[in-house]
């Protein structure tokens, strides 16, 4: 493809776990990428050695503005998972999304907006992470008129580079899964190939159906930690005894 008609992609997260493997896709899909980061250090990667850097953050309204400038797309991932209080969570994920968002509606041609928000956002009730995600996906539906968007919601995401189940995982290996819930709890999960994929799909329709879309593996009734402690089972060829730990010893965000 001439490189001239290669469609722009403006990615935010770009350097977080879910960010990129989506970055990594694009660029194999032959989309040029442009990604917004506060620490250029952190996109010294192979997998960003073609695409443009803007130095910055969701706070920076010049550097937004430079990001999404002349993009066909923005696929917003950036987001705080931690943090002490809601004002902390709201500052970045819901601040932060309404600053793209209107950095977006400035642009001449405005390119079209996806979400990565998180199945979390369903139950704001249940976590300062939670909540800021739903109030960020109210933004988009209040603010948002004049452009095209699309809300995902994935459920619990692995693979290559996650941080966040892999202590999980590995204590598994080791015969013991300490869940952050209870253990016949049901939880939807989704390995982040196939949510780059989704990003794909998006990306190559020719229209975009606006609203708030909860995908996930397609496993049917979902998942518990004995379904989970089982597979890690088979692989590490050991049982795996599965025990709910106390909130405090977890540091898992919700999902």
């Amino acid at each position: 493809m001439d490189p001239k008609l290669k469609k722009v992609i403006a990615v935010t997260g770009a350097t977080g776990f879910i960010g990129h493997a989506i970055c990594g896709r694009l660029i194999a899909d032959n989309y040029s990428i442009r990604v917004l980061v506060r620490d250029p250090r952190k996109a010294s990667s192979r997998t960003f050695s073609d695409a443009e850097i803007i130095h910055g953050d969701l706070a920076d309204p010049d550097s937004l503005q430079r990001l999404v400038s002349g993009a066909d797309s923005v696929i917003h991932c950036a987001g705080a998972v931690r943090g002490a209080t809601q004002a902390q969570f709201d500052r970045v994920n819901v601040e932060g999304t309404r600053n793209l968002l209107h950095a977006i509606k400035a642009c001449a041609t405005s390119p079209r907006l996806l979400f990565i928000s998180s199945l979390a956002a369903r139950e704001p009730q249940m976590s300062f992470y939670a909540a800021s995600k739903h109030c960020a996906e109210q933004v988009l539906k209040k603010e948002g008129a004049g452009i095209a968007w699309t809300v995902l919601r994935p459920p619990a995401v692995y693979g290559p580079g996650d941080r966040e189940l892999l202590p999980v995982f590995r204590l598994m290996a080791r015969g013991l899964a300490l869940t952050p819930g209870l253990p016949g709890a049901r939880f939807s999960m989704l390995y982040v190939d196939d949510l780059s994929s989704a990003v794909i799909a998006w990306l190559g329709a020719d229209l975009v159906a606006e609203g708030i879309f909860a995908i996930d593996d397609g496993h049917a009734r979902g998942y518990d930690w004995h379904d989970v402690g089982k597979v890690v089972g088979e692989l590490c060829r050991r049982r795996v005894r599965v025990v709910r730990a106390p909130s405090w010893l977890l540091d898992v965000p919700a999902w």
